[in-house]
């Protein structure tokens, strides 16, 4: 079969600033298991092409015209344009299947436009819609997550095409990692809650680890696990099983309420370049910010100087935020906000 996976990453470009953006940082967004869908194609013999769209160009031409199934993979703000190539696809003949976060949280919508939808996905799964194993409109899902994903050297036809330029790193490349899949917490808000954590084999972790230092010294990867080490001291094993000159920089995000005492230098020793835990709610989730039932500006106090903290470890710091929740009330989040912001001007 001739299979295409286009990874949708932004919608088009509106300008020229827009355009050098998405070439140079939104390229780097591309997600881990598109790849790994072209990885378990390859293997079963398809013909399979892969392609990122950052918002530069037709996305059609990106994949060859005489597809036998096309998988797209996209975000809700992108999803409009998902629906808009499906639609021309099938036109021509070509099976249809979105997945992505938008697909998890709009099944039912994605259904209208798309012949399969798809929530969770192994390589048996993929093989069986590529074999057209399901009717026009299922949503479908597998019960055998998978234990382990396509190895780097694997997934290098696709990271080259994404991450790379020509075969070659340049400042802003960004080789996507995943340590686990699913989540422990139960936050209401995340397509991930749904899905058990299940954590990967730390074996392969460390191999992917070696064999991208050992050619890319000094690229930089991203983990894109939903909570990152929840297996903390395990994980930072593995990445402190390299040599500590060849350690590579690399981004994660997590929850506050893992980032306590001795595990905070561990950060700094395994090479972080950049966390980005969720603060989520000042009125709220405070199970994972570590903070208890702690709210509102004392929930600030504390915050603050666990950020101050982390930011003799970690270079940069980001930090995200919830609007909108049941418990925010009147101008309260947005005036807690702004006094966390002033007080941290380095996050």
């Amino acid at each position: 079969m001739k299979v295409g996976v286009l990874d949708i990453l932004s919608t088009p470009a509106r300008s020229w600033s827009d355009a050098a953006y998405g070439l140079v940082m939104t390229k780097q967004y591309a997600s881990l298991t598109p790849q790994a869908i072209s990885v378990w194609c390859r293997r079963r013999g398809h013909r399979t092409h892969y392609a990122v769209y950052y918002g530069v160009g037709d996305p059609r031409r990106l994949l060859p015209a005489d597809l036998d199934v096309v998988f797209l993979a996209t975000y809700t703000q992108a999803s409009a344009l998902a629906y808009a190539l499906a639609k021309l696809w099938r036109r021509d003949g070509t099976r249809t299947v979105i997945g992505g976060p938008h697909a998890k949280s709009f099944p039912a919508d994605c259904a209208r436009f798309v012949d399969v939808v798809v929530l969770d996905c192994d390589e048996v799964l993929i093989e069986e819609i590529v074999q057209g194993r399901f009717p026009r409109g299922s949503v479908v899902t597998t019960r055998r997550p998978p234990s382990a994903i396509p190895a780097i050297a694997e997934r290098w036809p696709e990271l080259a095409v994404s991450a790379f330029a020509g075969g070659h790193p340049y400042f802003s490349t960004t080789v996507p990692f995943l340590a686990s899949t699913g989540c422990p917490y139960a936050c209401d808000f995340c397509i991930d809650a749904r899905t058990p954590y299940r954590a990967l084999d730390l074996e392969q972790l460390a191999a992917d680890l070696r064999w991208l230092s050992e050619r890319f010294p000094g690229v930089m990867f991203g983990f894109h696990d939903p909570n990152f080490a929840v297996r903390f001291d395990d994980v930072m094993d593995v990445l402190e099983s390299l040599p500590a000159g060849r350690r590579l920089p690399y981004i994660v995000e997590s929850s506050l309420s893992i980032l306590r005492g001795p595990r905070v230098a561990r950060l700094k020793t395994s090479n972080c370049a950049t966390m980005a835990p969720g603060v989520e709610s000042w009125s709220d989730y405070g199970h994972k910010s570590g903070v208890g039932h702690t709210v509102g500006a004392a929930k600030v106090n504390r915050l603050v100087d666990q950020f101050t903290t982390l930011r003799h470890y970690v270079p940069y710091l980001q930090a995200n935020f919830l609007f909108g929740v049941d418990s925010d009330r009147g101008d309260e989040p947005v005036e807690l906000t702004r006094e966390f912001m002033s007080r941290t001007p380095f996050v």
